[in-house]
C-alpha cells in the first residue's frame, strides 16, 4: 500500500524569506511559517496556541518569494514532511523536520515593500486575486504526481 505525505497549512510568515543561489543558478528559499489556532477554554477563556513550520521552496518558487513575500505575508502552503538527519559535533544524531513546499498561494492584500507596480496604498477597483506558485523543478528527491485528488476543497 502506498503512502501518503501530505500538508496543508495556512500562516503568517515571521520573518521575510531567506534566499540562497546555489550552482547553475538554482535557488532555495527557507521561510518561518505560523499557524495559530484559537479554543475556549472550560473557563470560557479564548487560548490562542501558535505553531511554527519550517519551510523550503526551490528554483521558481524561491524567486516568487523572495521578490513577494515579506513578514507577516499570508500564505496557503501544500507540500510534504521532510526530516534532515545529521551528526553535531559531539557524534549526536539531530533531526530537523520541515515542509518541502509544492505550491503555494499568496493570500490576503500586498504586504509594504513588496515587489510590483501599484502601491500598496493603492486603492484597487476590484478585488486582486491570489496568486500560486507551484513547483516546476522540485528538489533532487521530489516525485510529483500530477493527477487530480476528489478533495472537496
Amino acid at each position: 500500500m502506498a503512502g501518503v505525505n501530505k500538508v496543508i497549512l495556512v500562516g503568517n510568515l515571521g520573518a521575510d524569506p531567506e534566499v540562497k543561489y546555489l550552482e547553475g543558478d538554482k535557488a532555495v528559499a527557507r521561510l518561518r511559517l505560523a499557524t495559530t489556532e484559537s479554543y475556549k477554554d472550560r473557563s470560557g477563556n479564548r487560548i490562542d496556541q501558535t505553531e511554527w513550520h519550517d519551510l523550503e521552496m526551490w528554483d521558481g518558487q524561491a524567486k516568487i518569494a523572495e521578490q513577494y513575500l515579506k513578514k507577516g505575508s499570508q500564505i496557503y502552503v501544500e507540500g510534504k514532511i521532510k526530516t534532515d538527519t545529521w551528526q553535531d559535533d559531539q557524534g549526536q544524531n539531530r533531526y530537523r523536520t520541515k515542509i518541502r513546499v509544492l505550491s503555494f498561494t499568496m493570500l490576503g492584500g500586498r504586504p509594504e515593500g513588496a515587489g510590483g507596480g501599484q502601491s500598496a496604498a493603492a486603492p484597487q477597483s476590484s478585488p486582486r486575486p491570489a496568486a500560486t506558485a507551484s513547483s516546476s523543478s522540485p528538489g533532487p528527491d521530489l516525485v510529483m504526481d500530477d493527477s487530480d485528488d476528489d478533495l472537496p476543497f
